[in-house]
């Protein structure tokens, strides 16, 4: 697990930027961690050992950063990787899921033969918000066949109550936080 000096790595190169997108948002800006190989490979290397004391057998990133966290995890993991992506965007047949937002809704996809049964998944992403994207993911995963064995993400923004939208839909899965504000 990640230990307090990799956390404190991780987040001193998480910027904060006020007032975006929109006035009253403290948005959390990931790019400077990605910038530094120090703290992207500290990040790698965390989500890559929470995959296999898991048991993953399949990778599934969330756009669009989910799928820049969760691409390098599957190299170093020697894990396959399956982008869940915004509707629309994938050629062929796809399984979709729709789900709520705070102003109507969204849809997400993977491609039909992605996944399968028998098929152990752990869903990474950059940031636990709402959780409704992690929620839709779940559910997308499980309709295809899937075991979700864990959630993982960088940041929690434990004060939008994502975790307790998320924590039924897991059915007993953890969710993994390496960050929690």
């Amino acid at each position: 697990m990640t230990d307090d000096s990799t956390r404190e790595l991780l987040l001193s190169r998480i910027r904060e930027v006020p007032d975006y997108p929109k006035p009253g948002v403290m948005f959390k800006d990931i790019t400077p961690l990605l910038a530094d190989p120090k703290a992207f490979a500290a990040l790698t290397d965390a989500l890559a050992e929470l995959s296999v004391r898991h048991g993953a057998t399949k990778i599934v990133g969330l756009e669009a950063r989910g799928f820049i966290l969760a691409a390098p995890v599957s190299v170093r993991a020697g894990i396959g990787f399956i982008p869940i992506r915004k509707v629309g965007k994938l050629p062929g047949a796809t399984l979709s899921q729709a789900y709520d937002l705070e102003y109507g809704s969204a849809e997400v996809e993977v491609h039909a033969e992605d996944l399968q049964e028998g098929d152990r998944v752990i869903v990474i992403d950059d940031v636990l918000a709402t959780g409704g994207t992690a929620g839709a993911s779940v559910e997308l995963v499980r309709r295809a066949g899937a075991e979700v064995v864990a959630v993982a993400v960088l940041l929690e923004l434990g004060f939008l109550g994502g975790r307790d939208r998320l924590e039924p839909l897991l059915l007993g899965a953890p969710l993994e936080a390496l960050i929690k504000v």
